[in-house]
């Protein structure tokens, strides 16, 4: 007898339990759940010129019905469809998806997702941030502004507490590179995430991945007594022990997409053995699982290939069970009253500024030691004194150094944004993606929050580089000259780290961003009109569309002036005139800032529509 809706708070509302119930119990329902993808031919070799994709199905029809206040595990071997299944029982699956998925027997909704926890195998984190920080930011952004600040932020004590990590509440999460919490204790820190709203529904993959037998242990053991809560909790898992084997309400058994077997753990053996299968020594009943999953009979006699043996027990589930689960799923009717449904819902937990604002703090402290890293710093640096020395008290009887100096301005200023944003977005890529798929923020208050939180490193840098070499270099002596070469320098560090932003996006691969940035810088630089002033009518196009160009022309137009003359020999001569001053003009200085602030916009509405056009984001 499954349980009933109305036996939740009976049974738990034990006092041991350290968890409080979920006040919005869902039963999760999947009637022979479909899905295919489209693999395209590939080889050396092909007979015809048009390719022709072959559908290949992941899961084939998987039926079940999981209760509030159990725990459902999903074996198999490596391929068989757990991570896929779980991914779209948990609304996060798009293609090909048939069957039917339905949360107390109503389609997936914001309000579903709202009430969901989705923990997936690997730990996304940020490294750098201690294990209070990371807890009280996703309060922040993902409970409702029904709480005020301070009990968002108690509730993440709580769930500090409740899941033993007080100890290292202090510590920072660490990461692959970074030494900081045990794995066990980063596994829990991605579950107090999802804890923190309380769900009704709890997807786990693979959460005990990596983990040695005690942590394990503690993990289902933790997972088992959220399931107690009156949550319906749902994982994949490789290969458990025997003690955490029988800590599972339901067994789901897959083998490449086919069901195998679906009831309760307690009665998997009796079932196989019913059916011809049983382990001729004791062992765990899990290996005995994957050993059958896999098409190893238990039986060395036993002379049927591997795909005999996956067909023999396919067969067998259909008869023995699809029937009975059919029967049960088309049998349950959840009440119209229900709470879960009923309740209507804001899009968004908290407003565009309150996302903004925390999501600003959050990668202030995160990015910290990356702006501040000594390494960027020194370089810069020692750049700046060496370029100060080399054009040492330079004046205008060196017009050919001093314009050397300023297109350098633009090539150093040029690649050096544009190499650090090309990180920004790929590094973030699976944060991103798990954030927004839970329904955390805005794609709009992520996007502003992570450009402006770069700008405080991206702008001091290349003040601190221009306020050294100007004077060291002897570059024209008045402050509105200096303040005009730094607005120009400034505006074109913001082009630059617009352009890396939007190749980052749009590329998402670091190795092909980083060579396209390089191929598209160079080739703007090349056009920047110093070293080639003589540019062929049919490729001089390019210059238009080049930051370098405009950034040297606002830098020159910060130093001289038409009417300004130079000693060349034993003459007098304009400045203006100068071959590498001529081919670029000294007119045109608004043009040129207008066209920067046009990239400047033009560059971050691509990186802003590229977010867009990925597949795991949603605006």
């Amino acid at each position: 007898m499954e349980p009933q809706m109305d036996d939740i708070e009976a049974t738990s509302s034990s006092p041991k339990s350290v968890f409080k119930n979920v006040d919005r119990p869902v039963v999760l329902k999947f009637q022979e759940v479909v899905y295919k993808i489209s693999i395209k031919k590939e080889g050396c070799l092909k007979k015809n010129k048009v390719d022709n994709p072959i559908e290949k199905q992941i899961l084939k029809g998987i039926t079940g019905m999981v209760w509030p206040g159990e725990m459902l595990a999903m074996l198999g071997p490596s391929g068989s469809g757990k991570t896929t299944l779980l991914t779209a029982l948990g609304g996060r699956l798009g293609g090909k998806l048939g069957g039917s998925i339905t949360y107390n027997s109503k389609p997936f909704s914001s309000i579903i997702q709202r009430n969901t926890g989705f923990v997936t195998q690997d730990d996304v984190l940020y490294p750098h941030l201690t294990v209070t920080e990371t807890l009280m930011f996703t309060a922040l952004l993902r409970l409702p502004n029904s709480l005020t600040n301070q009990q968002k932020i108690a509730l993440a004590e709580e769930v500090i507490e409740q899941l033993g990590l007080t100890r290292c509440k202090t510590s920072i999460v660490g990461g692959s590179t970074l030494r900081g919490v045990s794995g066990g204790e980063r596994k829990r820190v991605s579950i107090g995430q999802e804890m923190l709203i309380n769900p009704s529904l709890l997807f786990l993959d693979e959460p005990t991945s990596g983990l040695d037998s005690t942590t394990a242990q503690r993990i289902v053991s933790t997972l088992w007594e959220l399931a107690r809560g009156g949550r319906t909790v749902v994982m994949t898992i490789h290969q458990p022990s025997s003690q955490l084997f029988y800590m599972f309400h339901k067994v789901l058994l897959l083998s490449e997409g086919n069901p195998l077997f679906f009831g309760k753990g307690s009665e998997v053996m009796s079932y196989f053995y019913s059916v011809g299968f049983s382990p001729l020594v004791a062992m765990n009943p899990s290996d005995f699982l994957l050993d059958l999953a896999n098409g190893i009979s238990p039986d060395d006699s036993n002379q049927e290939d591997q795909a005999a043996i996956k067909q023999k027990l396919v067969s067998a589930y259909r008869l023995n069970l699809a029937d009975n689960l059919k029967t049960e799923t088309l049998g349950f009717e959840e009440d119209d009253k229900d709470v879960l449904n009923s309740k209507k819902s804001e899009k968004w937990t908290t407003t565009w500024l309150q996302q903004f604002t925390i999501l600003l703090r959050r990668d202030l402290k995160e990015r910290r030691h990356e702006s501040f890293d000594g390494l960027k710093i020194a370089q810069v640096v020692i750049i700046s004194f060496l370029c100060g020395l080399l054009w040492w008290q330079s004046d205008t009887a060196h017009l050919q150094d001093q314009s050397g100096l300023l297109f350098f301005y633009t090539g150093f200023w040029g690649f050096f944004p544009l190499f650090q944003a090309i990180f920004t977005f790929p590094q973030e890529r699976q944060m991103l993606a798990k954030e927004r798929s839970s329904g955390m923020y805005r794609l709009s208050s992520y996007f502003m929050s992570r450009t402006i939180g770069d700008l405080p490193m991206e702008l001091v840098l290349p003040t601190f580089f221009c306020i050294i070499t100007y004077w060291m270099a002897g570059l024209k002596p008045n402050l509105g000259s200096f303040l005009y070469a730094l607005v120009a320098l400034l505006l074109s560090v913001l082009v630059a780290q617009g352009l890396g932003l939007a190749l980052g996006a749009l590329v998402m691969d670091l190795k092909s961003a980083t060579v396209l940035g390089s191929v598209i810088m160079l080739s703007f630089t090349l056009a920047g009109g110093y070293y080639v002033q003589h540019v062929p009518p049919f490729i001089s196009w390019i210059k238009y569309l080049s930051i370098s160009l405009y950034t040297y022309k606002l830098l020159l137009g910060s130093q001289y002036e038409h009417d300004q003359t130079y000693r060349c020999g034993n003459h007098t001569c304009l400045v203006a005139d100068f071959p590498a001053i001529k081919s670029i003009g000294l007119d045109g200085q608004v043009m040129s800032f207008v066209a920067l602030l046009i990239m400047l916009v033009l560059y971050r509405v691509v990186a802003y529509i590229a977010l867009m056009r990925i597949g795991v984001l949603k605006k």
